[in-house]
């Protein structure tokens, strides 16, 4: 299940996402995202920012191999208003800190959701994340 639409930005500590919501969505609540899908949203968002030294190449920018994040906690999560169905939600992750391990990262991300310009969401993360051999 894929809560981003699109990237427009992303760089080696925050990222910026777009989803439209769409009917098919299966975290839909009588014609809003539920809370769940919200915290699915920020977190897809934010660990894209990790993700990315798994699998794209520094020599080329060419997609490598596959990834894997869990979200390990949810240290804070704030939720002030649900998007509806044919919504766009915009979700800006930052990252706070990092631990790379030979085969892994645990890092702390903050997420921020907005409905044009409203926030609607604000919640911080623990992920582990690593790398999956494409072969």
């Amino acid at each position: 299940m894929l809560m981003t639409s699109s990237m427009p930005f992303l760089d080696s500590d925050s990222v910026e996402t777009y989803f439209d919501i769409d009917p098919s969505c299966i975290f839909l609540k009588n014609d809003h995202l539920s809370e769940s899908g919200l915290i699915e949203n920020a977190a897809q968002s934010c660990a894209a920012i990790v993700a990315q030294s798994y699998v794209v190449s520094t020599e080329t920018g060419k997609a490598t191999g596959k990834v894997i994040a869990y979200i390990s906690a949810i240290k804070k999560v704030k939720i002030l208003d649900l998007p509806k169905v044919n919504e766009r939600i915009i979700t800006k992750g930052k990252l706070i800190s990092r631990y790379d391990d030979a085969d892994f990262s645990l890092c702390t991300m903050e997420a921020t959701t907005f409905r044009k310009e409203e926030l609607i969401v604000a919640c911080t993360f623990n992920f582990l994340i690593h790398g999956i051999d494409p072969h």
